[in-house]
């Protein structure tokens, strides 16, 4: 499936990718403890969300992902927000994403928008996107994802991110559930050490993509840097696609204590390893801020070793 973020991957010039959309929010004042996180800003304050993808951009981001991860219709209708409204907040979580492309310091490199499609566990906002294992069918999985992915795709995004896949067989039904759409995407898996979240080894993940001609990248996000290693060089093997990457800082969230802690690890060595490794698209998640995203838009401007 051809567009013109395939045909970047293509030229071998790794692309930088955005940071945590919820960490930089929340740096400007923003309470995102609502069911619907950072989606809730796409009805009551998008110009939050716009800025914080200018942010990225200013930063050297290539590519930004939408506020939509938390973002689905059974979402928004339990906040009251019926289907028709809720298919326009999808639409203007592309359109935020485009404005600020538009609007961000002039570059010579295109710049590209990926909307996000996180898992069922991020609707239900009980952190069982971490565990997968949700009880449901890939059949029941397909059709709760295939009506939001429409919408997204009707609004022409450059790709559509498949993100936080803690399942395989969620991603079994993402692959199905995105087919025919008319816009790539890729699958990111959030992973423990060599295995998805649920338990199932990664190579096997992966695997699941290698033939689906719609994914144009595979990876990881929303894990430990360490994690990101192994599953570089791993996916670029299963599958023959580029590989997108964007881990977090690899600090440590203490629930009792409602705070971060530890150091991170999310370091310019760390980009340089997994470049080397073979990555196409190389950002962070969670606690990756503007300044860690220049600090990537550095590593990769520069030769490699």
């Amino acid at each position: 499936m051809p567009s013109d973020l395939a045909a970047a991957l293509a030229s071998g010039r790794p692309l930088v990718l955005d940071g945590g959309l919820s960490n930089q929010l929340e740096s400007a004042g923003y309470d995102l403890s609502d069911a619907l996180w950072s989606a809730r800003l796409l009805a009551d304050d998008p110009e939050a969300v716009l800025a914080a993808h200018l942010a990225y951009f200013a930063a050297g981001a290539d590519v930004v992902i939408t506020a939509s991860y938390q973002a689905t219709f059974q979402g928004f209708a339990q906040r009251g927000i019926g289907h028709d409204r809720a298919a326009e907040l999808l639409a203007r979580s592309v359109a935020l994403a485009r404005e600020a492309a538009r609007l961000a310091p002039p570059t010579n490199r295109p710049r590209y928008v990926a909307a996000s499609a996180g898992p069922y566990g991020a609707m239900l906002a009980d952190g069982s996107e971490y565990r997968g294992r949700y009880g449901l069918t890939r059949a029941e999985l397909e059709r709760f994802h295939r009506p939001r992915l429409e919408a997204l795709a009707a609004a022409a995004p450059d790709v559509l991110a498949l993100e936080t896949v803690p399942d395989a067989d969620e991603a079994a039904a993402l692959l199905r559930a995105v087919r025919g759409l008319g816009v790539p995407a890729w699958l990111s898996y959030t992973v423990a050490g060599d295995r998805t979240r649920a338990g199932q080894p990664l190579a096997d993940a992966f695997a699941l993509a290698a033939d689906a001609d719609e994914i144009i990248a595979v990876g990881v996000n929303c894990c430990a840097p360490a994690d990101a290693d192994h599953a570089v060089a791993l996916a670029a093997r299963v599958t023959g696609k580029p590989v997108v990457v964007y881990p977090n800082s690899g600090e440590s969230w203490d629930a009792g204590a409602r705070r971060w802690s530890g150091r991170s690890s999310f370091t310019p060595d760390a980009v340089r390893r997994w470049r080397e490794a073979g990555a196409s698209v190389i950002g962070g998640c969670c606690r990756i801020r503007p300044a860690e995203i220049s600090s990537v838009a550095r590593v990769l401007a520069a030769p490699p070793r």
